[in-house]
């Protein structure tokens, strides 16, 4: 069996940049053998960086895969007359630029897994002292990351199907095609992964600003990162005992803390957050991405806010802080969450030099709201606790306080979940996750939780692609 669609490592030029932090760029310059890339500590760092610039592809986390296809999805963006956008905010997946559109996300992918497991499989990380540790870390937190997303898409919802059928879980650099696994074996597999990367980033921090690589490790999938995944993978299994377990180990020790709510304006703007960002993806170009989807208004091409948007920021818990900091009034109501206001003003050379440039994947608020919902039957205080924290910190008063609150419940963290991670592409799976009806971009519609919807089918490139 032949994987066509694999692809060679990119190499990269470092480009350094003179803030305080320093951290790199890659520029790819082709593509370029394995045997020659891993030679040295340099050339796996290379090739990491290249896996990096691969997933800010505008078909994975540039755009599809945060605030383009999982957010249309999620109902919270639209584009009116466009007929791609239609056909996939009604979870057509049939129609053939729907398919087309998710064909190029699996196929992208697993290209990119494959560049991951030729560093995960090169001689130089049998090594386990520094810095070969790090790196392999690093390659099985990523491979592990971007097969959990994918089993999240393309395969039904564990707690729902526990005997799903699953996804080819390549572990190799090889033209030979993996063959498909059931959906527990995937979140086996996805476990091993990241319990072996949190063990060999166990010491990343004793390295800190030793080399450039080293420097800024929320660019890098880190330890913290690795934790934060595995919450969200135990939770999405139903096993909230572990779910609470990773997330309050980040809460605890991470050292990120969430940012004040008379901070909010700016913090994601086409940067990491100082303060919220567990793991982001440096990116100079984000921009150039966001600015003609989001803030343009552009016919036929830029994404609307849903119908009302605005309503889910003005209840009765106080001044949701969010509302200002993620919409703006142009013409019309614009998503602006993820446009970088210097840029946008012009003023580029004015940006802070701590901030980094780039794509937010995991944010502290997350792991909140993970520790507050495994919780919520067994220690509900203390879920409580949890729960507002992240309101006083966006603006809101206590849940308690609130004039006409229920008992604290599920929905209320779903409800805040909602107002939070709008751009970041996470709310569809929440809503998968507990098989939930969507309610559509239009406020009027409402689509019942099915297979249909929820589980996007494979490609059938895939089976093609097998002899």
């Amino acid at each position: 069996m032949k994987l066509r669609y694999i692809q060679l490592l990119t190499a990269g030029v470092l480009l350094f940049t003179t803030s305080c932090e320093k951290f790199l760029d890659i520029v790819p310059e082709g593509e370029i053998k394995q045997k020659d890339l891993f030679t040295s500590a340099s050339g796996v760092e290379d090739a990491l960086y290249g896996v990096y610039a691969q997933m800010r592809q505008t078909s994975l986390y540039g755009q599809e895969l945060t605030f383009g296809t999982l957010d249309v999805m999620a109902q919270y963006l639209d584009c009116y007359g466009n007929t791609q956008i239609t056909e996939l905010g009604q979870f057509n997946y049939k129609n053939s630029n729907v398919e087309s559109l998710f064909e190029t996300i699996w196929t992208k992918m697993y290209n990119n897994i494959s560049n991951v497991n030729a560093i995960v499989n090169c001689e130089l990380l049998e090594d386990e002292s520094y810095p070969y540790n790090i790196y392999k870390g690093e390659a099985l937190g990523l491979r592990a990351f971007m097969h959990f997303d994918l089993v999240r898409l393309y395969t039904d919802q564990i707690t729902v199907n526990p005997k799903a059928g699953g996804i080819p879980y390549a572990t190799e650099f090889s033209q030979e095609i993996p063959e498909f696994q059931t959906a527990e074996d995937n979140y086996k597999a996805i476990i091993a992964d990241l319990r072996e990367a949190e063990r060999l980033l166990q010491d990343e921090g004793e390295h800190t600003d030793e080399t450039n690589f080293m420097t800024n490790r929320k660019i890098h999938f880190n330890l913290h990162a690795a934790r934060a995944t595995l919450a969200r993978v135990y939770l999405t299994m139903g096993n909230k005992d572990s779910a609470y377990y990773y997330a309050d180990k980040v809460i605890q020790e991470s050292g990120y803390r969430l940012t004040e709510a008379t901070n909010l304006v700016g913090d994601l703007a086409g940067v990491l957050s100082n303060n919220e960002t567990i793991f982001g993806i440096y990116y100079a170009g984000f921009y150039s991405v966001v600015s003609p989807k989001l803030q343009q208004e552009i016919s036929y091409g830029s994404l609307d806010p849903r119908s009302g948007i605005e309503s889910f920021y003005m209840g009765e818990g106080g001044d949701d802080f969010r509302y200002n900091a993620y919409f703006s009034m142009t013409g019309k109501l614009r998503l602006s969450k993820l446009t970088d206001i210097y840029e946008l003003n012009g003023i580029s050379s004015s940006r802070p030099a701590d901030r980094v440039l780039g794509i937010n994947l995991i944010r502290m608020p997350e792991m909140y709201y993970i520790a507050a919902e495994a919780l919520l039957d067994t220690d509900p205080d203390r879920a409580l606790a949890l729960f507002d924290e992240v309101l006083t910190h966006r603006g809101l008063n206590p849940y308690e306080t609130w004039p006409s609150q229920t008992p604290f419940s599920q929905q209320a963290i779903n409800d805040e979940r909602y107002r939070e991670f709008i751009g970041e592409g996470q709310t569809f799976y929440n809503l998968k996750r507990q098989n939930l009806p969507i309610s559509g971009v239009d406020g009027k519609t409402t689509y019942a939780p099915s297979t249909a919807i929820y589980t996007v089918p494979i490609p059938n490139i895939e089976y093609s692609n097998r002899y």
